[in-house]
């Protein structure tokens, strides 16, 4: 029987000077990838200032949401032509995912070059994409996800200066992204005492934290908070593997541009509740809802308490409660579905969900993430 594996990477720095940490690394070039709002920021322009005495640099500031192969590949073809020893992605998950890919390519095409350092610098606190395996990459309008340990950067800074500029609404919807993270490592059926610890303590911290920084984005203590969650949720998931909301979240993003978060926050209350079917995450879930100081009765009370719970975080930072408040069309979606459930079906993620789910289930759960009815409201 083959051996368990849980990943002990990248190397993470976290309350330290950005600049200090790049300059320790020795490189002599280095790839900046970021995107344009990033570029002409005063924090990445102050470091970059700095960091142009010991090393060339070139950016690499395209990076928009939903990033596609088109992206990647131009990309890749900037970076074999700079050939740098560095790259630096300073941005969100689009942004580090898109870094990820494009070195991907190049380890693909040219398996002898020498190794090019990589260092991820997150600017929400929402995909834990510095710590994790994975790559999400738009392919024909549909998101697909490259899971690959070759994708791990080398290094992670956690510096949360880089989020107090974030809004309310991405901040809202990154943060319920940490918390998808950290529920489905939780009740993956690739759970673990190790990955138990990152996601219980992400949990935490989520429920703690988030409505601090959509409130104040200039509340040092919560941003600090919420980017050690996001981190942590992706350690978590990165060797836990995630379930069917991140399926369907990807499948409804590819279909209709919703942002990553949102979409997850629109499914999490009734995708909790069909898994919490089995008795696995009924445990769990009591567990959490005893966490959370929300004194179940039993494992019933635990799911409904938790429940509740995650729909009062999701409503009190401003998410809208249904696909339809955010004016899809009824018509567009409904003749999607088919394909989007087929997609969540095939998607990766689906994997380890602990429930096995049928088309006609992902149907029902994107009905109620369209309708934004409770799980027991649907036929």
């Amino acid at each position: 029987m083959a051996a368990n594996v849980f990943q002990v990477r990248p190397v993470l720095y976290y309350g330290v000077a950005t600049a200090e940490v790049i300059e320790q690394c020795g490189a002599k070039k280095a790839l900046v990838i970021t995107d344009p709002f990033m570029k002409d920021s005063e924090l990445l322009t102050s470091i970059l200032q700095r960091l142009s005495a010991q090393m060339d640099y070139r950016l690499f500031a395209d990076i928009r949401p939903d990033p596609d192969v088109s992206l990647v590949a131009r990309g890749t073809e900037a970076l074999l032509a700079y050939s740098p020893d560095l790259v630096i992605a300073v941005g969100g998950g689009s942004t580090i995912d898109t870094a990820k890919s494009i070195l991907y390519c190049v380890k693909q095409a040219l398996p002898d070059r020498e190794a090019i350092k990589f260092i991820a610098i997150p600017t929400t606190s929402g995909t834990g994409s510095e710590v994790t395996n994975f790559s999400i990459v738009t392919v024909d309008g549909k998101k697909l996800a490259i899971v690959d340990d070759q994708l791990v950067p080398d290094i992670a800074i956690l510096d949360a200066a880089f989020t107090e500029s974030v809004p309310p609404v991405v901040t809202a919807d990154t943060g319920i992204d940490v918390l998808t993270h950290a529920l489905e490592a939780y009740f993956s059926t690739q759970a673990s005492n190790y990955t138990d610890a990152l996601a219980e303590k992400a949990i935490e911290l989520v429920f703690t934290y988030l409505p601090r920084t959509v409130k104040n984005g200039k509340d040092k203590e919560a941003r600090e908070q919420m980017h050690d969650a996001s981190c942590l949720a992706g350690m978590a998931f990165t060797n836990a593997s995630l379930g069917i909301n991140h399926s369907l979240a990807h499948a409804l993003g590819g279909s209709f541009h919703i942002p990553h978060g949102r979409a997850n926050a629109l499914l999490l209350p009734g995708v909790i509740g069909y898994n919490a079917a089995s008795p696995v995450v009924a445990r769990r879930c009591f567990r959490l809802a005893g966490l959370l100081g929300l004194s179940p009765a039993n494992q019933a009370d635990g799911v409904r308490r938790l429940l509740l719970a995650v729909r009062i975080l999701i409503g009190s930072i401003g998410i809208p409660g249904s696909l339809a408040q955010m004016d899809i069309d009824r018509e567009a979606f409904f003749r999607e579905l088919p394909a989007m459930c087929q997609a969540a079906l095939d998607d990766k993620c689906t994997a380890t969900n602990p429930v096995v789910p049928s088309l006609q289930e992902l149907a029902i759960l994107l009905t109620q993430a369209y309708a934004g009815l409770a799980p027991d409201e649907v036929a």
